[in-house]
């Protein structure tokens, strides 16, 4: 791209309201770009009006940018070396996010089922441009499942944002159910849904669980990722498990203690197994009473600070969904993940040529900040930000705009080189 700002030029009313008109029918094309190469001049204007704005001359149109001349006159634009048409190059202007962190509700444009074999069918929906920017989300948990609010996260006008629920959650079906239910089956369904939905290459952004879990799907698949972006590393070691369940009472007592005592004093050594049992049994009261104590603790760190209990829930459909959530959590935590031999620090290790951004809250009583450190010193070339004052919520809204603008620095610029902190100062793992 070759700039040229002049000195601002006066223009009448009426030419004002027409270069204004024009700048409206144009802007679209405007700010999406172009795959080819082009020489752009651009001209600071004075109207009556509108005041300074910029006008541009792109292919013989009139192209117009409404702002203030000052903040316009400061734009960082790379100017290439060569300014003729054949030989320009150009980098997108910088990416701006929306300033409440979560862009307007919308509906998907596409959505259904797809029979993963297992007896299993996982639902998916599609959102944004369908020639966009591609980029799948992976939901927390496990257990979780995708809610509306997360196709928020993304910018509609640019993302091709594809959401699913994984085995057993949310919207899938059978919901609730383990047979057939480890991470290896997880990342194959990431996988035939891609294949499915045509799509080559496609950004993985997941948080919390979601995150280990794109970190397992690039590992298996590195050449189907354009990138990663990983929020709240959950690495589902043994010590990240005696983190969650015994050692954090140190950071709140009596939210522990609430919990501890609804089991019996044996058992308050190792919770994730008496919470399990009772989860996997077949009786609906006590499973149900088990997934509260869960959800009441789980809460209470996310929060920093004492919750009261949720309401009393029936046995409907709420209190099916609440024990569904975390008999399938409980089923992968007694299990290890299902990682087996290879953790995902090991496997981390191997995926150098995957653009790769990790977000963590500096305040993360769940997922430790230790994690998203030692998967940076783990992960070749992974850059890393700390989100001061947040904790584990994906909706704290330091938090989603850090997300957001990840997301779309990928998209803009192809990889994270200039986003974040380079793993070179971290230290070995």
């Amino acid at each position: 791209m070759y700039i040229v700002i002049s000195k601002p030029k006066r223009m009448s009313l009426a030419d004002g309201f027409s270069h204004f008109i024009q700048f409206l029918l144009s802007v679209y094309p405007a700010t999406c770009g172009s795959k080819y190469p082009q020489r752009i001049c651009w001209y600071a204007i004075q109207c009556p009006l509108f005041g300074a704005f910029l006008t541009s001359e792109k292919h013989g149109l009139n192209l117009m940018i409404f702002m203030n001349l000052e903040p316009a006159v400061r734009l960082e634009v790379c100017t290439a070396p060569h300014i003729d048409r054949n030989g320009a190059s150009m980098e997108t202007m910088k990416e701006s996010p929306p300033p409440d962190a979560l862009y307007a509700p919308l509906e998907p444009y596409d959505a259904g089922w797809l029979d993963v074999g297992d007896g299993h069918r996982i639902y998916y929906e599609q959102c944004g441009r369908p020639d966009g920017f591609p980029v799948v989300f992976l939901h927390g948990g496990p257990g979780s499942g995708c809610s509306p609010r997360h196709r928020q996260l993304f910018d509609p006008q640019r993302c091709r944002v594809i959401l699913l629920d994984q085995r057993g959650c949310g919207r899938s079906v059978p919901r609730g159910a383990l047979h057939g239910n480890t991470s290896d089956k997880l990342v194959a369904d990431i996988e035939h849904l891609r294949l499915h939905l045509g799509i080559e290459r496609w950004l993985v952004a997941g948080g919390s669980w979601g995150a280990g879990l794109a970190l397992a799907y690039a590992a298996a698949h590195p050449a189907c990722c354009l990138g990663l972006v990983l929020r709240a590393v959950f690495l589902g070691r043994v010590s990240d498990l005696d983190w969650f369940f015994q050692q954090a009472r140190q950071l709140l007592p009596d939210a522990w203690e609430a919990l501890a005592q609804q089991a019996p004093l044996a058992a308050r050594g190792n919770l994730l197994r008496w919470l399990s049992a009772g989860l996997q049994g077949n009786q609906l009261q006590e499973a149900l009473a088990r997934a509260k104590a869960w959800a009441a603790w789980e809460a209470a760190l996310s929060q920093s600070q004492c919750v009261a209990p949720g309401p009393e829930l029936a046995a409907g459909a709420a209190a099916a969904a609440m024990v569904d959530k975390y008999r399938v959590q409980s089923h992968y935590l007694m299990n290890g993940c299902f990682w087996g031999d290879v953790g995902l620090l090991e496997r981390a290790r191997s995926l150098a040529s995957v653009p790769t951004a990790i977000l963590h809250g500096r305040l993360d009583w769940i997922c430790r900040p230790q994690a998203a450190w030692e998967l940076h010193a783990s992960l070749p070339g992974s850059r890393l930000q700390w989100v001061d004052g947040c904790g584990h919520s994906l909706f704290e809204p330091a938090m989603a705009r850090a997300l957001t603008q990840a997301v779309l620095h990928h998209a803009t610029h192809g990889d994270f080189t200039t986003w974040g902190q380079h793993s070179s100062g971290a230290p070995a793992a």
